[in-house]
């Protein structure tokens, strides 16, 4: 029995807890649609090293929660608006890592909600995720109204555009769901056409394997692929162009509400010189309780060098 005081209930503590934005997805209806894009999407080979993409479990919700029967889907709005600098001496970070590592943020009020929806009766289970499992986290975003799938692969919203961090708590509540959002990129192709290196093969199709954000953040080779290399356009870790681009992001950025998101004083414009030299002791150092340590030391050296080499 699907009981809409719950779900009123759960919405209401969710932005109680700082989410800027809830929806529910039932587990019952197909998933088979997206398994197989999932699928033709590895058959690609378009996940590159990522070997944790072909988790079977990513394919089957209920294999991370035999019980589950809905997902609480949340997001959060990280965007601050300030810029970086123009020159080329500067090296560019993604927003995502400007401030404290969102993984913690969102763990610490998700584990807060999922406790929450266990003390309201026996028997209830609820088990979060952000980002940290194998969760098509955008997918259900998609099916719970929070926003849809673009052709860039993020998810927008239509209140903050794809500034945003997902998570989920899933539950053997059965909740009363939310429509699915619908797609609203329309015939747009910035982000396509922005692109330096061609990562975005199609609408809606993103191969890892030649996307600067990729390459920054989870490529552990001492060098990379000349074809990125020659493309960096000072970006070190991560990569916005297809976000900067969006009339989404354009339009509705707007400023987050939470102080842990602002960016550290240094992340903001360090020059490629710098970071080119950065010790393991001064990355130690800039980088406490940031998403950003998943770039080791020597991968930042080599980014920013990349860059000055074909700059």
């Amino acid at each position: 029995m699907k009981t809409s005081t719950n779900s009123d209930r759960i919405k209401q503590k969710s932005l109680e807890l700082g989410f800027h934005k809830v929806g529910i997805a039932l587990v019952d209806e197909g998933t088979d649609q997206e398994s197989q894009r999932l699928q033709a999407w590895l058959d690609k080979g378009y996940q590159g090293d990522m070997g944790w993409m072909a988790n079977p479990k990513r394919q089957d919700i209920r294999a991370s929660m035999p019980e589950v029967k809905s997902l609480i889907c949340v997001a959060i709005n990280y965007y601050t608006p300030h810029q970086r600098p123009e020159s080329s001496e500067y090296a560019k970070i993604s927003r995502y890592g400007w401030g404290r590592d969102y993984h913690k943020i969102l763990h610490k009020k998700l584990k807060v909600l999922a406790d929450w929806v266990r003390s309201q009766g026996e028997g209830i289970e609820a088990r979060y995720y952000a980002d940290t499992g194998p969760i098509q986290d955008k997918v259900w975003a998609q099916r719970a109204g929070i926003g849809w799938i673009a052709k860039n692969g993020n998810v927008i919203s239509r209140e903050y555009g794809s500034w945003v961090f997902l998570g989920e708590v899933l539950t053997n509540l059965e909740l009363v769901p939310d429509s699915g959002h619908t797609q609203h990129c329309g015939t747009c192709t910035r982000c396509i056409e922005a692109c330096p290196t061609g990562a975005i093969t199609e609408p809606f199709v993103v191969n890892a394997d030649r996307c600067i954000a990729y390459h920054t953040i989870e490529n552990r080779a001492e060098k990379l692929p000349d074809e990125i290399a020659s493309n960096l356009q000072g970006w070190v870790a991560g990569c916005d162009i297809c976000q900067d681009v969006c009339p989404w992001n354009q339009r509705f950025a707007k400023p987050t509400d939470v102080a842990e998101f602002e960016p550290y004083p240094e992340n903001i414009a360090p020059t490629l010189a710098e970071l080119a030299e950065i010790s393991d002791e001064e990355w130690n150092r800039r980088f406490t309780a940031s998403a950003l340590r998943r770039i080791k030391p020597e991968m930042l050296r080599r980014n920013a060098i990349a860059n000055q080499t074909n700059s």
